[in-house]
């Protein structure tokens, strides 16, 4: 089944009388468009008019809808619909690497209402940190939080012989039932939320008496940006002193991750609780805790390089439907990266330019030159091009995204990028 019948699937809100672009080819325009970095329905627009042969050659395309068809499109289908097929195609097409599903929620700023702060639409994510894949998600109501939401997704899940990890928000008695009843293991940060529980465990990997009893892992120092920081992961080997541990199903490992972090000015420790139904080494178990933060990196992605907290639709459904294609198309650059096995050599700023160029090497070591199609990737590196459909082997249409550079409060250069120029201001500019 190919892209257009994938969304061909989903219900089409709109009396088909007077419905003059399907939506499936709204649908795969827009997903091509975020592929190549844009957000905004001008730009999407746009995009799609310089590129008419190519829609009309690869989908059977020959009619571009306007900006407002776009937009009414988008805010009446059914974003949730839209996410299940989109989740659907990243399974079907990229391969599931890994034991460890990462669940954690982000808000999407743009959507909240003058005057109520929590009103803003959340999203709940099952991420599979290995592969990058996305296997679930559901939005959360205002109504109501993370943690029925949570308990609903892992009805969806096929846990069994995964690591289920979450914040501590999740370390809920229900949740570890649940999870073990399905075969899968778990491993939740511990804070106040459980007072008693949180302030047993810390009395007792505080307490110098116990220190000797503690299995002890130091990770290598990590240095840049002008510090070095330090992980060390203390476990509890014997919890038979922990009292109501039997209401905590599967529960057989408490311990903790300190971080040091030292600066030319100042040294600063933090100390995070988790528990785990997991009886792994000190070294296994904070690899798992550093696994779960790939989820930071991934809603950092959609904020920065994507501009998800600033998108101009308010439409829940529409910032559903747009996540879920970001969240593609993360996957796809990611993937390409990796199998091609390229590695960035140089970076090249641009500023206001329309497109932006990178230096990179391929395996056999040979240099060239690649427009990049997410403008202003801001990873640890910057990410070059990959294709629209990745699965397919198809070649990318490079996108005109007019980004720019600005400087942070410190005067430091950063890959954010900051707004764009319209058209004619451009034309001015050259």
């Amino acid at each position: 089944m190919n892209i257009k019948e994938r969304f061909a699937n989903i219900e089409d809100p709109r009396h088909q009388s007077y419905a003059e672009h399907k939506l499936c080819d709204v649908l795969t325009i827009v997903m091509c468009a975020v592929m190549s970095g844009l957000d905004r329905l001008s730009d999407i627009v746009m995009y799609a008019e310089n590129r008419v042969s190519l829609f009309s050659e690869k989908f059977g395309i020959t009619a571009i809808p306007s900006k407002p068809t776009f937009s009414r499109i988008l805010n009446m289908t059914d974003g949730e619909k839209a996410g299940v097929v989109i989740l659907e195609i990243m399974r079907e097409n990229f391969e599931l690497l890994g034991d460890i599903i990462a669940v954690d929620g982000k808000a999407i700023r743009s959507t909240s209402e003058k005057g109520k702060a929590h009103s803003a639409l959340q999203i709940l994510t099952a991420y599979l940190t290995e592969s990058g894949i996305t296997l679930a998600q559901k939005s959360i109501h205002e109504k109501t939080n993370e943690i029925p939401v949570f308990q609903e997704i892992l009805e969806t899940l096929d846990v069994k012989e995964k690591t289920i990890t979450a914040d501590a928000m999740h370390c809920q008695k229900e949740t570890c039932k649940k999870i073990i009843k399905r075969g899968g293991n778990y491993c939740f940060g511990l804070k106040e939320n459980q007072k008693t529980f949180y302030n047993d465990v810390k009395l007792f990997i505080e307490n110098p008496p116990n220190q000797d009893s503690l299995g002890v892992f130091t990770a290598p120092a990590e240095k840049g940006h002008g510090r070095v920081e330090t992980r060390r992961c203390y476990k509890v080997h014997d919890i038979s002193w922990l009292e109501n541990r039997q209401e905590w199903a599967g529960l057989k490992t408490i311990f903790a991750v300190e971080h040091i972090v030292e600066t030319k000015h100042k040294t600063t420790k933090e100390m995070n609780y988790y528990i785990s139904s997991l009886a792994e080494t000190p070294e296994k178990l904070m690899q798992i805790t550093r696994a779960h933060r790939k989820t930071e990196s991934l809603y950092w992605i959609l904020d920065v390089v994507f501009s998800e907290d600033e998108c101009r639709l308010k439409s829940e459904e529409s910032n559903k439907t747009l996540n879920s294609f970001r969240k593609l198309a993360i996957l796809a650059h990611r993937t390409y990266i990796k199998s091609n096995k390229l590695k960035i050599k140089k970076r090249i700023f641009l500023p206001f330019a329309t497109s932006k160029t990178y230096v990179i090497s391929s395996p056999g070591g040979s240099i060239t030159t690649t427009p990049i199609i997410i403008p202003a990737y801001p990873l640890h590196v910057v990410q070059p091009v990959a294709p629209v459909e990745f699965w397919l082997g198809k070649e990318i249409p490079v996108a005109d995204s007019r980004r720019g550079y600005s400087r942070n409060g410190r005067g430091r250069k950063i890959c954010a990028p900051v707004g764009r120029m319209s058209q004619s201001a451009e034309h001015r500019r050259l």
